[in-house]
């Protein structure tokens, strides 16, 4: 199948490539970067500005589905959210209905219903979009929505092993007490190989997520014990300091700690595993065994 993964570049897109060709799939790679150090085919696409439908048509032609794994984790005037999470997302949607391109699987996130913060509120319009396509006959379009996604590479990722490497940790209460379900980000890529084939007659939405329920403090001693390490010593931060660490965050262009993030984190991100493993047709990675899969 000739395919167009958007996003191709980034620390989830990498990985899907890699799925895919090795599950023989002819990769057209979708970037914002001028240059493309593989062989694949490349198409250079800006999220922050290819708003209109019309964009899309060309670089559709030939292409059997389509991979959104475009995404941000701070808006900023250079990588405005509203635009890369919602207004492409949405012409490119468009465009695939107009193209008749019906396979489009989108990389969301869990925990966004309820939720206020624009990361949300822009993750959830396109998500709407797409499946609002799908109500109309018009794609078999796929809204996958992960839990934290745990690889080498990734941001948020870093900062879970950079926490897992303290030995005494000062943590706010929301990333104490919050339940998560990570999910190794090689699994989220197989799944998207799935949905590619074997499983290429499901849509709608499908959260993606590990086989266990567990606090973010107890993944950060799970981490801690696969690198070989005691257990650290787990203090609440204060609230005061807790809401003036995200403040510093946010005047921190690309860190991962912010004001958005701290919101996201006050709500449990876990869903049933079963539909998940059911795609992959195997259990996906426990946490206690991320380190071997995914940083190594």
């Amino acid at each position: 199948m000739n395919i167009l993964l958007c996003g191709a570049s980034g620390f989830i897109g990498q990985h899907i490539t890699q799925a895919l060709t090795l599950a023989g799939h002819e990769v057209v790679m979708g970037s914002s970067r001028a240059n493309n150090p593989s062989h694949a085919p490349h198409i250079r696409i800006n999220f922050n500005e290819d708003t209109d439908p019309a964009v899309w048509l060309p670089r559709l032609q030939g292409i059997e589905a389509v991979v959104n794994a475009v995404g941000v984790l701070r808006d900023s005037r250079r990588r405005p959210m509203q635009a890369i999470h919602e207004g492409t997302p949405k012409a490119l949607f468009q465009a695939c209905a107009q193209a008749g391109v019906r396979r489009v699987i989108h990389v969301s996130a869990l925990g966004i219903e309820g939720n206020a913060t624009p990361y949300a509120q822009t993750k959830l319009a396109a998500d709407a979009h797409l499946l609002q396509l799908n109500a109309q006959g018009q794609l078999d379009g796929m809204v996958l929505r992960p839990s934290i996604v745990f690889g080498q590479q990734g941001d948020s990722s870093r900062l879970f092993m950079m926490l897992a490497r303290s030995p005494a940790l000062l943590l706010p209460q929301a990333v104490i007490s919050a339940k998560v379900q990570p999910v190794a980000v090689q699994d989220l890529a197989h799944a998207i190989t799935r949905l590619l084939g074997d499983a290429s007659d499901l849509k709608g939405i499908l959260a993606c997520v590990g086989p266990t329920q567990l606090t973010l403090s107890a993944f950060i001693a799970s981490l801690r014990e696969q690198l070989g390490k005691s257990a650290a010593r787990v203090l609440p931060l204060p609230e005061p300091l807790t809401q003036l660490s995200v403040r510093l965050g946010d005047h921190v262009p690309g860190s991962p700690w912010c004001s958005d993030t701290l919101a996201l984190l006050a709500q449990d991100n876990i869903a049933p595993a079963q539909p998940f493993a059911d795609v992959l047709g195997r259990s996906p990675v426990p946490p206690t065994a991320l380190l071997r899969t995914s940083w190594s």
